[in-house]
């Protein structure tokens, strides 16, 4: 009987290293080479870095994700958006709905924003790898960006197919990673045992007496082994918190392992240009191209976790009426959160293509990048202490103590603004600028269509009923509200006298929890009027052809409203652009075409 539960240990511990752990995992081909490019590689400072890298792992990752932010979720989902749907349900305040509205546009577009840098430094960084080979030393930059950008094409343009087929493999390949970068670490740093007394954080403080102002300066490049932590929050709804926390523990220690190795490859060679590339060649030359090529498929799974995460940020804010809807695509019939949303996908290549070469080096690339991960972390913290001085008190001093910590990172990684970090926040400023306008827009846009209560409507309705001029057959209507009816169907049916035998009104609500589907068909609600209600999970699909089916209902026609915008306010005008380029609800649900009947409305904003 205990044979199962081993394999589903090691099953859950190998699916979260593929899926999870990519791009923390990926961190060591660049961390400690972009930091001794600045700091000479001495015994002491070697000593303090490591005793760094230990405990921004131990507090950042540790303690704020895999302790921390796991602890709150809905229904095994984590993630900035669940975070804010479990923060609303304890605020009454609307200055602090506000704030918290704000504190999740920022993190979400943070995260999105270290999605662009994130895939092309992994890339370009295991790309990079080939001059190490004997007689491509001279390889020229443009030949390893060219790779590189086309790995990443290649990439972006397989999600179409989905990944479903190959993520099996995922896991696997990662295990191996893994396992190589802790195998690697244990051979160098049996050369020097007594490095591991970096665990001790007396290192670390002194490393900054040391060094004073340009300790802090270095934080900026320390916190680049902490990045993909959150991670460990933002994927727990595909395999629960049990086994990624269980993942953790073999990645943490395989992490330690190999970054201690590479300490002592430092000390040992100080000249080298690559720490991780040159450790492993020195070990086993014969064994450095299958490890280059090791690196290259972690890369790319690491790429992949981005841009999965990315569809799943998005999706995220779309049921959950923070961002415009958009075209999306279901890439597995087993899994509903396998998805493709072919206008993130191809920004999201364009932008990483564009920074590669931008950048040019992955070196240039690590000195802009962390800021936008960082402020996610901060912003995180920050949204913890809120929900646990509200529900968990005891937790509180620990959250702050973390987001203390959290801000410091976060100072120490403005001093990369002048190095390009400033452009991970111009990629985070179109999406949050467009979740600014878009939620405000939607609630502006809903005042000045004065829709009409239920009660109001059916006294006017039962007289255009009555009159039994009626088309033959059903028609649909769709509301946001139940009990709230919008000006469309005021002109279909009362102003137009369009009004058909059945008349289905249908609402979709989304609920507080991640999944499940409830339906509440009210026949009869009036003479030929009929209320359908659906509430939904804010990540769960909604099949409305399969709903309407397994009701009974073979509706004619299906009527929708079309808001036509007019207006000389600047942001209402970026709106407006934005409502014209989104494709509207019932494009979203993949309608049939032939039925629909869009009714327009004119809208002064």
């Amino acid at each position: 009987m205990k044979q199962p539960e081993k394999e589903s240990f090691w099953g859950g511990v190998i699916k979260s290293m593929g899926l999870v752990f990519g791009d923390i995992g990926t961190s060591p081909i660049y961390t400690l080479t972009v930091i001794f490019a600045l700091t000479r590689p001495t015994y002491e400072n070697v000593l303090g870095i490591l005793s760094l890298v230990v405990w921004t792992l131990t507090i950042l990752v540790t303690v704020e994700y895999a302790w921390l932010a796991t602890s709150l979720s809905r229904k095994g989902q984590g993630g900035e958006i669940v975070l804010r749907e479990i923060l609303l349900s304890h605020l009454k305040s609307g200055r602090a709905i506000g704030f918290a509205g704000v504190l999740t546009y920022m993190g979400v577009s943070l995260l999105l924003g270290d999605g662009v840098i994130t895939p092309a430094i992994t890339l370009l960084s295991a790309v990079e790898g080939l001059l190490i080979i004997p007689g491509m030393e001279n390889l020229s930059q443009a030949t390893l960006i060219g790779i590189a950008a086309a790995i990443a094409i290649a990439l972006f343009i397989a999600q179409s197919r989905g990944a479903d087929r190959i993520a099996g493999a995922f896991g696997p390949v990662m295990l191996v990673w893994f396992g190589a970068l802790a195998l690697s670490g244990l051979v160098s740093l049996s050369a020097m045992p007594d490095i591991v007394k970096a665990v001790n954080p007396w290192y670390a403080f002194q490393f900054f007496q040391q060094n004073g102002i340009a300790a802090f300066f270095v934080l900026s490049e320390v916190i680049l082994c902490a990045t993909g932590g959150e991670a460990l929050y933002a994927d727990m709804g595909h395999l629960g918190r049990k086994p990624i926390l269980q993942a953790w523990n073999f990645v943490f220690v395989a992490l330690l392992i190999n970054y201690f190795g590479q300490g002592v490859f430092a000390i040992q060679h100080p000249e080298a240009k690559h720490f991780l590339f040159g450790m492993v060649r020195s070990q086993a030359p014969l064994l450095y191209i299958p490890f280059l090529l090791l690196t290259v498929a972690a890369t790319i799974i690491a790429s992949q976790a981005i841009i999965s995460s990315a569809f799943s940020i998005v999706y995220q804010g779309i049921t959950t009426r923070l961002m415009p809807l958009m075209k999306i695509d279901y890439t597995s019939r087993r899994l509903q959160s396998q998805i493709y949303i072919g206008a993130v996908n191809w920004i999201l290549m364009i932008s990483v293509i564009f920074i590669m070469f931008l950048f040019q080096r992955s070196s240039n690339l690590a000195a802009a990048y962390g800021m936008a991960v960082t402020g996610s972390m901060t912003i995180t913290s920050l949204m913890m202490i809120m929900v646990f001085s509200r529900t968990t008190k005891w937790k509180v001093p620990i959250a702050l103590a973390v987001c203390a910590i959290d801000f410091v990172y976060l100072a120490s990684t403005f001093t990369k603004l002048p190095h390009g970090a400033y452009w991970s926040l111009i990629i985070a400023s179109v999406p949050f600028f467009i979740m600014l306008v878009y939620t405000k827009g939607q609630k502006m846009l809903f005042r000045r269509l004065m829709p009409l209560d239920m009660e109001a409507f059916l006294i006017s309705y039962e007289q255009v009923y009555g009159k039994g001029r009626n088309i033959a057959g059903t028609a649909l209507f769709f509301t946001r509200q139940g009990n709230v009816i919008p000006p469309y169907i005021v002109h279909c049916i009362l102003g137009s006298s369009i009004i058909y035998e059945n008349n289905i009104f249908i609402s979709i609500t989304r609920t507080e929890e991640p999944f499940g589907i409830e339906t509440d068909y009210r026949q009869n609600f009036a003479p030929g009027l009929h209320l359908f209600e659906i509430r939904a999970g804010y990540m769960t699909v909604v099949n409305i052809e399969k709903l309407l089916k397994e009701k009974g209902i073979q509706e004619k026609i299906i009527f929708y409203g079309v808001e036509d915008i007019t207006t000389k306010n600047i942001i209402w005008k970026a709106f407006s652009m934005i409502k014209k380029l989104s494709p509207n609800f019932v494009q979203f649900h993949k309608l049939p075409a032939r039925k629909l009947h869009g009714v327009v409305t004119r809208v002064e904003m």
